[in-house]
């Protein structure tokens, strides 16, 4: 990599102007600090999307385990409705299933949110 200090090179028959020209663009573009941080930002952006991904995956876990939750204690209200009083105990193992996936939804999207905002930007 070219120094900041440095001059263009010289070359026969090639204008001066024009490899001045080069010169800057080279320590424009490749200079160390650019270097440095255009590969924290990339960094950057490769681990919010893992964050976002992540957040999706949660997101479609809770709205499946939501799903067969909500059906389990239709069917228990059903069966209680019928008379079933073991039906109780499907309620409330279907409430708690979605109770817990509520909660490791929360954790995942904190844990997202806290690996992101500790992640150098720049």
């Amino acid at each position: 990599m070219a120094d900041e200090t440095e001059t263009a090179p010289q070359a026969p028959g090639v204008d001066p102007a024009i490899l001045d020209a080069i010169s800057q663009t080279q320590l424009a573009t490749l200079g160390q600090q650019v270097l440095l941080s255009g590969g924290a930002g990339r960094a950057y952006q490769s681990v919010a999307a893992s964050a976002a991904i992540a957040v999706q995956d949660a997101t479609d876990m809770l709205r499946n385990i939501s799903t067969v939750s909500t059906t389990a204690i239709g069917v228990a209200m059903a069966q209680m409705l019928e008379g079933d009083a073991g039906a109780r105990e499907t309620l409330a193992a279907a409430q708690a299933t979605l109770d817990t996936a509520v909660r490791s939804y929360a954790t995942i999207c904190e844990a997202a949110a806290t690996a992101l905002k500790g992640f150098p930007s720049a």
